[in-house]
């Protein structure tokens, strides 16, 4: 998968861009939203990692303009720790998940193969049944029009099964996907959490298939 970086730090582009190289994918790394903007028109990657504060400007009304200009390339935008203003106003903007700094290149890494994986942005924004609503760009769970809410981790799996909604996922794509580790820690951590999920949510929202994985959805 083509990987487009932008950081003007360059210990973490180089930390970053390792991570990702060694999972297998083709890295460009940029530290300008001027070279950012060269590099997607020569090179379409398919995901963006974009830092918020750069030289020539803000990720956050970069994203904005690529938006408005119709790119859908994913993008996962590096935030402060505890900027929730910039968080919110970042995915409002249009990017597809924040991720706040300093991170952990684990979690990095499921983010970037999540978001590969989901494909352009605006695919799906939102999954539906009965009472129970799943708002993606708002990220927002509401059940009868009441929002319930979520940890990340809870959040992460239902928007990771909610992209593929329709089909049943299977356990090691969810592991590899949402926690980027498929131990066996991780694999128990996968079942509390499909509970605390239908507890939350209802019991019919999220169906296990045994021997295969999850799915969103009642079924047949």
């Amino acid at each position: 998968m083509r990987v487009l970086l932008v950081d003007d730090h360059a210990e973490v582009r180089a930390l970053v861009a390792r991570a990702l190289t060694r999972d297998g994918h083709a890295v460009a790394c940029v530290a300008t939203l001027a070279a950012a903007r060269a590099s997607l028109a020569e090179a379409p990657p398919e995901v963006v990692v974009l830092d918020l504060g750069l030289p020539d400007g803000s990720g956050i009304d970069q994203c904005r303009a690529w938006r408005a200009a119709g790119e859908r390339v994913p993008v996962l935008m590096l935030t402060a720790q505890g900027a929730v203003a910039q968080r919110v106003e970042g995915l409002e903007a249009g990017a597809d998940d924040y991720l706040a700094k300093p991170f952990a290149l684990a979690e990095l890494r499921a983010r970037v193969r999540a978001l590969g994986r989901r494909g352009p942005s605006g695919a799906v924004t939102s999954w539906r049944q009965g009472g129970v609503v799943l708002d993606l760009g708002a990220r927002a769970a509401r059940v009868d029009g009441v929002e319930v809410p979520l940890t990340a981790r809870e959040w992460a799996l239902l928007e990771f099964l909610a992209t593929r909604a329709g089909r049943v996922v299977r356990r090691a794509e969810i592991l590899e996907g949402v926690w980027g580790d498929d131990s066996p820690q991780a694999s128990a951590s996968l079942d509390v959490l499909a509970a605390r999920v239908r507890r939350k949510l209802g019991a019919t929202v999220l169906r296990t298939i045994r021997g295969e994985g999850y799915a969103l959805g009642a079924g047949p």
